[in-house]
């Protein structure tokens, strides 16, 4: 305790009491010679009266003498009796206290001298006041702007002087605004899968129109870009309106300001509102008006093309449970699985740890079909067939596959389709097949890698 709160030690000074009341043969010599703990102002010891003294009247002059007498006699004492004893310490005390004074007195004087000149100029300003004196209006006035700017930039800086501790406000909540909230709203636009290769489809068919294509058509491509690109508008503009919003709101910390200065400052705050929603439309105009495929994020046709043919049989399209619907009772009935979809196979594994694998379909010749809903099972269900007429499963020429919900069957369809599994009646050759894979990836990589975080990073 003693290092905490005087480090320096030239404060602290020990006072050893009850001397008198040591059992024979101790004594406290090494502590007040300053051997055993040393402190830079030493020991002094003292004797006070006893509560037995002070029931028996005894005064204040008889029990510094019976002290002075008690420090002479004691043989461990009496070398340092001049040094110990209750006057000893009120001299060595006031000695300090002087000392102190001494010491301080120049600084605090030269304080006192610089804030009363500070006080005589700030009079000497008001001798001279005039009430209707318009250059001290306008002084005070803006005076009170600069203050405002300042406060209204801290707030927004976050290095004001009040901390809120219960909300975020200010410039934390536009940087959030930024960072997450704005962020979501772009992977809110992510579209359908299904909806999507639909698009692509008729947009690739109906730029090939009578002929069949060999090369997936850059147009294609282009129209399903400026549709996406479109879409990044509704997000843009709420995120200004947000960051406004919060704005408007740090005014209400300047209640006193309050009318006058909202006037002022929501007028500024609105035209460059308008002004950054024109910059934002603009950018989005210029992403519409030249896709520019050239850039560093864009993969390229060409690169895609590689990577297409070369990871196509590896990779991992979708995970996750279905139950299988059409084994035999006398097998166990209906069971669920955890199933892997790659672009060349169907595969399940007994668990999701995908270490004991059950069966591996090829997907050659396969397609999806309806199937109705049993009224003995709350499931929704799809089949996957053999167009050429072979068993798919064991002796079985369907794999009937049930889902809990009709959307997880629309999604499981949806990533079948991207393996090349197309429903019954769709009737489509290899060419278009690969065509469509391709314009939906570089759709991505155009509007995700290069687009989005462009618009990110600009934010």
């Amino acid at each position: 305790m003693l290092k905490s709160t005087c480090v320096t030690g030239q404060r602290t000074i020990g006072v050893i009491t009850k001397l008198d009341l040591m059992d024979e043969g101790t004594d406290a010599r090494d502590v007040l010679e300053n051997k055993l703990l040393p402190l830079r102002r030493g020991y002094i010891g003292v004797v006070n009266r006893s509560q037995k003294d002070i029931d028996g009247k005894k005064d204040i002059r008889a029990a510094l003498a019976a002290e002075r007498k008690f420090f002479l006699s004691h043989p461990a004492y009496r070398h340092i009796a001049d040094s110990m004893g209750t006057p000893h310490l009120q001299k060595v005390l006031n000695q300090q206290l002087t000392n102190h004074i001494r010491d301080t007195l120049p600084a605090f004087r030269s304080k006192l001298q610089s804030q009363l000149l500070s006080l005589d100029r700030e009079a000497e300003e008001y001798r001279q006041y005039r009430p209707d004196d318009p250059s001290r209006k306008t002084k005070a006035l803006l005076q009170m702007v600069q203050q405002f700017s300042v406060d209204f930039e801290k707030r927004i800086e976050g290095s004001g002087d009040q901390v809120d501790t219960v909300e975020l406000s200010g410039g934390a909540k536009i940087n959030r605004i930024f960072h997450e909230r704005f962020p979501f709203e772009l992977v809110k636009m992510e579209c359908d899968e299904k909806e999507m290769r639909r698009e692509i489809s008729y947009a690739i068919k109906n730029i090939h129109g009578i002929r069949t294509g060999l090369f997936t058509p850059d147009m294609a491509f282009e129209a399903i870009v400026k549709k996406q690109v479109v879409k990044i508008k509704e997000p843009c503009i709420k995120c200004i309106d947000l960051v406004v919003q919060e704005l408007i709101n740090t005014l209400d910390s300047f209640p006193c300001l309050r009318e006058e200065t909202e006037r002022i400052v929501t007028s500024h705050i609105r035209d460059r509102e308008s002004k950054a929603k024109e910059q934002v439309l603009l950018l989005i105009d210029v992403q519409l008006a030249y896709i520019n495929t050239n850039h560093e994020d864009f993969i390229g046709f060409a690169k895609y093309v590689q990577i297409f043919f070369t990871t196509k049989k590896n990779a991992v399209i979708r995970k996750g449970w279905l139950t299988i619907n059409n084994i035999s009772i006398m097998k166990g009935g209906a069971k669920e699985y955890w199933f892997v979809l790659t672009a060349e196979s169907l595969s399940w594994f007994k668990d999701d740890e995908e270490k004991e694998k059950k069966y591996m379909l090829p997907l050659d010749n396969l397609k999806v079909k309806d199937v109705e809903k049993s009224f003995m099972s709350s499931k929704h269900m799809f089949a996957i067939f053999n167009t050429e007429q072979r068993n798919v499963f064991k002796d079985n020429r369907f794999l009937e596959l049930a889902c809990d919900t009709l959307e997880e069957v629309e999604s499981w369809r949806a990533s079948l389709l991207r393996a090349g599994v197309y429903p019954e009646r769709a009737v489509v050759s290899d060419q278009y097949l690969t065509s469509l894979s391709i314009t939906r990836s570089l759709m991505s990589s155009f509007f995700f890698s290069f687009l989005i975080s462009g618009f990110v990073q600009g934010a």
